[in-house]
């Protein structure tokens, strides 16, 4: 039954008008479809106390899981499981002694939270769920988060780039990426769009400043090749990472996934990787997961369709095509595909209406 509801729900997603004002006047109606979606995510996903799990990864909680699925709640306007992730978090994340949250919680250690670094990404994803949800449930209260959240980040976690002090780097954290010789980044920790917002909400300038310069350096990043996972930058330029995995894999799988999201469909980083969807995803088939930049040699695959999904919006979003090959949802994927396959259908809702399923 319940894979019958999800079925039903995504042709029903599929088949609404994407034309001028029809679908302008279908956007309510397309968000109500997705939401049985949304509780299929939920029941799988998210524990009764506003825990997010990642299933795959020792049943751990993180600080980028609760921010995407407070980002989701704030889309689906479910304002009770909105504030059972934020007060989960602010209790079990939310422990060090800036506005930031400690990036992992693990259920079976006796010190859940061993290591009290940040994650940028999360952060930021955490306060723009914040900054979204204070608008529409009329919390001031999440909007002084944000703000706090916003401040530190710009205060920890945006530093100058080295050789061009006028260009800004987002550190994946604060402690471990900025070395005597180099900065490590990460390029999926850009989301132009959520950094925008964030900067609007709360006046945090910077953040909008790292959002144009991410969107350079992803430009750069992929004059050659597809945006590799981890990039080390010094002031002899940029290169793969010298300690971090450096092929395409499942961190830079999000880079034309957000600047979809952004709205900046041909950005070149989308152009590289939907020419190689183009060449090796077929509609039922395994998408690749880890990809050689340079080369484009595929070398691993997954039959998650989250996954399909994300290959599915690029190479629509590149074409400026009407239908896109997006597989239907199912829970039974872990929570990382599962996510961005939620994320891919929101990403069409808000900045790419011609890519509906097919």
């Amino acid at each position: 039954m319940k894979r019958r509801m999800l079925l039903k729900s995504l042709a029903a997603f599929a088949g609404l008008s994407t034309t001028g004002g029809a679908f302008a006047r279908s956007e309510t109606r397309r968000v109500e479809d997705l939401r049985p979606i949304w509780a299929a995510w939920k029941e799988e996903f998210l524990r009764a106390e506003g825990r997010v799990v990642d299933t795959l990864q020792q049943q751990a909680s993180h600080s980028e899981g609760q921010g995407y699925g407070m980002v989701l709640a704030s889309f689906f306007e479910d304002e009770s499981a909105f504030e059972r992730m934020f007060e989960w978090t602010e209790r079990h994340l939310a422990i060090r002694s800036d506005a930031l949250l400690a990036w992992r919680w693990l259920p079976a250690e006796v010190n859940p939270v061993p290591d009290r670094n940040n994650a940028s990404d999360g952060d930021l994803f955490y306060a723009w769920a914040l900054a979204r949800a204070g608008a529409k449930f009329g919390q001031r209260s999440y909007l002084r988060r944000a703000q706090d959240i916003a401040d530190a980040l710009a205060e920890t976690c945006i530093v100058p780039m080295p050789g061009a002090e006028d260009r800004l780097l987002f550190l994946p954290a604060e402690h471990g990426f900025a070395h005597e010789d180099r900065i490590t980044i990460n390029p999926s920790y850009y989301m132009p769009l959520a950094m925008r917002e964030l900067a609007a909400a709360t006046g945090v300038s910077k953040l909008a400043a790292c959002a144009q310069a991410g969107e350079a350096l992803l430009d750069e990043l992929a004059l050659d090749g597809l945006v590799p996972d981890w990039v080390d930058i010094s002031e002899d330029g940029m290169r793969p990472a010298a300690d971090l995995p450096s092929n395409a894999g499942y961190e830079a799988m999000r880079v034309p996934l957000f600047l979809i999201w952004s709205r900046l469909h041909t950005h070149r980083a989308v152009r590289q990787i939907a020419q190689v969807y183009e060449r090796q995803v077929e509609p039922g088939r395994s998408a690749p997961t880890v990809i050689e930049p340079l080369t484009g040699l595929v070398l691993e695959t997954s039959a998650d369709p989250g996954y399909q999904a994300l290959a599915g919006l690029s190479v629509c979003a590149n074409r400026n095509d009407h239908g896109a090959a997006l597989p239907p949802f199912t829970a039974s994927q872990p929570y990382y595909p599962a996510t961005l396959q939620l994320f891919a259908m929101i990403a069409v809702l808000e900045a790419s209406p011609e890519c509906v399923p097919l």
